[in-house]
């Protein structure tokens, strides 16, 4: 009997062990502040700055505790000499793909130069008066969003003028899986310049380490990096950023959907840019679901696709607020069902698709009539490959 209690007891405690393993493997929602970004961690690099000249590349992101990065460091004496911003400028109103030309910072009466356009890298003669350059960006943790470009383009710069850098890392709210073909060589744009998936599950810091590491600037350049890294992080929660990291993403639920949603940048459907859901839908005016959305002209997208007139999609909030149910990877079932209601469309995909995607093989597949499955199934070496260069440059706990 004694003997039967003890096989009984012990078989309840792995069940209670097992059951709360299963409930702290489940996905949480942390508002970004919780993390203590580098940016705060202000005596780890303040020393680096102080009598320096001093190159910062920022946006309306760039902040910690309510207070801008460029007004931190001027309250500590730093003396900046030029704000270098990336697509959708400064404060962060631009449209996607806008032309940002350079200015003054009204507050501070500092010179902001546009790394977007035809400027995306900084020249010699923008440099020649800085001696250290600091970025801080918030980054969504997928291939096409460019600001992993525009730090890849500075740290070329940097190389080159040899300029020391330092990155402030920052929580990435797609960090927690990896997916998505890997970009060929070929296809390699501003949208997508190195060989990874679509969702790389790596900070904006360890991005920079690898991008230094493998030798992916231009002539096998590496610049002088310093990250500042992350405390409190935790690679298997979404974070909420507590300010938009663009005009299109909004909130929470617009980032989470967004590694999905951005394929069909590189269709004939809307993603609801001109709305108020901005990667939280989709439609085409010829589709015939229930849902239905305008889109309007909007500060920060003056000429959404199909303007004024009504699409008829997916609505896909409920989808996000699930996540805790959702499998982690990108979504291929809304792109394939889109097709398939729109295949008498012979210009479903155009050209931006395949940069965004990475290669013509996804095109095909969908065209060829494979399942997401399928599809998915061809995507496994290459992603294991990745993960094999990856984890060279964790600087956090990995995701289980």
């Amino acid at each position: 009997m004694q003997r039967f209690f003890f096989i009984l007891l012990s078989l309840l405690l792995f069940f209670c062990q097992n059951l709360q393993g299963q409930n702290n493997n489940k996905r949480s929602i942390i508002d970004a502040e919780d993390a203590i970004v580098g940016a705060s961690r202000i005596e780890l690099y303040i020393s680096d700055l102080q009598d320096k000249n001093v190159g910062v590349i920022a946006n309306q992101t760039s902040i910690f505790n309510g207070i801008h990065l460029i007004d931190t460091l001027l309250s500590h004496g730093i003396r900046i000499k030029k704000i270098f911003t990336p697509e959708h400028g400064f404060r962060g109103s631009a449209d996607e793909g806008a032309i940002i030309n350079n200015s003054i910072d009204e507050k501070t009466q500092l010179p902001i130069i546009s790394l977007y356009g035809k400027n995306k890298k900084p020249d010699s003669s923008q440099l020649e008066d800085i001696d250290i350059l600091i970025f801080d960006l918030q980054d969504v943790g997928t291939r096409f969003y460019t600001y992993i470009s525009t730090m890849t383009y500075v740290m070329e710069a940097a190389a080159e003028n040899n300029i020391p850098m330092i990155v402030l890392d920052r929580p990435n709210p797609n960090g927690f899986y990896i997916d998505g073909p890997i970009m060929e060589k070929e296809n390699i744009s501003f949208v997508g310049l190195h060989p990874v998936p679509i969702v790389y599950a790596l900070t904006i810091g360890e991005y920079a380490l690898m991008v230094n590491g493998e030798f992916w600037l231009s002539d096998s350049l590496q610049c002088e990096l310093k990250v500042i890294p992350l405390g409190n992080y935790d690679r298997n929660s979404i974070y909420k950023l507590s300010v938009k990291p663009s005009p299109n993403l909004p909130n929470w639920e617009s980032v989470y959907l967004y590694p999905s949603l951005c394929l069909f940048e590189g269709t004939i459907v809307s993603v609801g840019r001109g709305t108020e859901k901005p990667f939280q839908v989709y439609g085409h005016p010829l589709i015939s679901d229930e849902f239905a959305f305008i889109p309007r002209k909007k500060e920060g997208h003056r000429a959404p696709l199909y303007c004024d007139q009504e699409c008829r999609g997916e609505f896909l909030i409920d989808y996000a607020n699930n996540y805790q149910e959702n499998p982690d990877r990108i979504n291929l079932s809304w792109l394939i069902k889109a097709y398939n209601g729109l295949s008498n469309q012979t210009d479903f995909f155009n050209n931006f698709f395949i940069k965004l995607s990475g290669s013509e093989t996804l095109r095909k597949q969908i065209e060829n009539g494979l399942s997401e499955e399928e599809i998915r199934n061809t995507w496994s070496k290459n992603i294991k490959d990745y993960k094999n260069i990856r984890a060279k440059y964790l600087i956090y706990k990995d995701f289980k």
